[in-house]
């Protein structure tokens, strides 16, 4: 773990800096026959709270399973909020961690991928798995998630692009919670606009972010969306402490 060290003797979190836990590489199965890569981030110490598994962003623009907010949503959530992370490649998607087999499906074949890692999920016996989609990965969340077993999804800068209004509309008796964050300032949809999207399905909560932009780039705006998640997730965990060890 590295960081910068405060007088204090405790190391600031920010960055790359990575918190302990159990760390392990992980392969998911698809139902159409592909292996993908992955890795599984739980607390040192006792079971977690809750599971987060993440979809990540459009793999044509260089999203993957480090993108920064899940990478840090893995070095930092296990420690700080008990919280185990799930993350993955996504078909044909490569990283230091591997390449995972197959070829970019543009949202729709994605779907077995979605649901090897909701198996991999039960199989391990992890608790209360939120479906965690960031751009890209929340047209996968809303086309294919709501019946995956899920307890609850977020949706991080949707732009909506690719996920019709029929299958938002699917969500509007979704039994579990859904929170849509919405940056003010993003590229794809704004909260005006995503106001108007997502009224066809009126339970999903909209949190729109003052300042936000898609791609969540500053401490400070990392910050605001692990605290969202963690909310979700573990709100007794909050405020989640800026500083490790945290007391």
């Amino acid at each position: 773990m590295s960081g910068t060290q405060p007088a204090d003797g405790r190391v600031e979190i920010r960055g790359p800096v990575e918190l302990p836990a159990r760390r392990e590489d992980v392969e998911l199965r698809t139902a159409d026959g592909l292996t993908l890569v992955g890795e599984l981030a739980l607390p040192v110490a006792g079971d977690p709270v809750a599971t987060l598994v993440t979809l990540h962003p459009l793999p044509t623009a260089g999203g993957y399973m480090d993108s920064h907010i899940l990478r840090k949503a893995a070095a930092r959530l296990p420690a700080l909020a008990g919280i185990a992370v799930l993350r993955f490649n996504f078909r044909g998607v490569g990283s230091p961690r591997g390449t995972s087999e197959g070829s970019f499906g543009d949202g729709e074949t994605e779907r077995h991928d979605l649901d090897s890692a909701m198996a991999f999920v039960r199989t391990r016996g992890l608790p209360a798995p939120w479906l965690l989609g960031w751009s890209f990965g929340t047209e996968v969340l809303l086309k294919h998630g709501r019946d995956s077993g899920l307890a609850g999804g977020i949706l991080l800068s949707p732009p909506l692009r690719r996920t019709s209004r029929e299958e938002l509309a699917r969500w509007a008796d979704a039994s579990v919670p859904v929170v849509a964050i919405i940056p003010e300032l993003d590229d794809f949809l704004r909260p005006p606009e995503a106001r108007e999207r997502f009224a066809v399905a009126p339970n999903v909560e909209l949190v729109e972010v003052a300042g936000g932009r898609h791609l969540w780039v500053g401490e400070e705006q990392t910050y605001r969306v692990l605290t969202e998640i963690v909310a979700r997730l573990n709100p007794a965990a909050l405020p989640l402490p800026t500083r490790w060890p945290a007391s």
